[in-house]
């Protein structure tokens, strides 16, 4: 990731989304309107929010929604959620996914979405690996995890 923070220091693990989001104001407009929407969310990097992304897990990534559309699937992580986070993406130019195949990707740590010449990029970095996609845009949607996954009469849009 280019801003946002996610590394070793001194043994322990830091998160630091501060350097991203003082540049959002700036990068913002340049964003394509649902990965903008995703973005600026205020509960987006609130630690102590329910719809943080920090500590989802890894649910799947499959092919669907659409000519190249992607969908990510990111479980609620019961000490913290109670909702499940689906990333649609549409007009996928590329996708990449790090990490050891033995292990999985286990829990989020943090993302950043970037401007892209083909609309964005947006980068997840897991505990044990990464996701990177770029795409026309995305769209971001929290479930609860009471309903089945992709019930869509239980979707609730992220505030813009």
């Amino acid at each position: 990731m280019e801003l946002v923070v996610v590394e070793w220091q001194d043994g322990a693990l830091m998160h630091d989304p501060s350097p991203y989001l003082d540049k959002l104001p700036e990068l913002g407009p340049r964003l394509p309107a649902g990965a903008r929407a995703f973005a600026s969310d205020p509960e987006h990097y609130d630690f102590a929010g329910p719809r943080c992304v920090k500590d989802l897990e890894f649910g799947g990534l499959s092919l669907g929604g659409g000519p190249l559309g992607l969908e990510l699937r990111l479980e609620a992580n019961p000490w913290k959620h109670s909702e499940r986070l689906v990333i649609r993406y549409a007009g996928v130019a590329g996708v990449r996914v790090g990490g050891d195949p033995k292990v999985g990707l286990s829990s989020l740590r943090l993302d950043e979405i970037l401007p892209h010449d083909h609309g964005c990029s947006h980068e997840l970095t897991f505990l044990t690996g990464t996701v990177h996609v770029i795409c026309a845009d995305l769209q971001a949607r929290w479930e609860s995890v009471a309903d089945p996954p992709g019930d869509p009469g239980t979707r609730t849009e992220a505030p813009a």
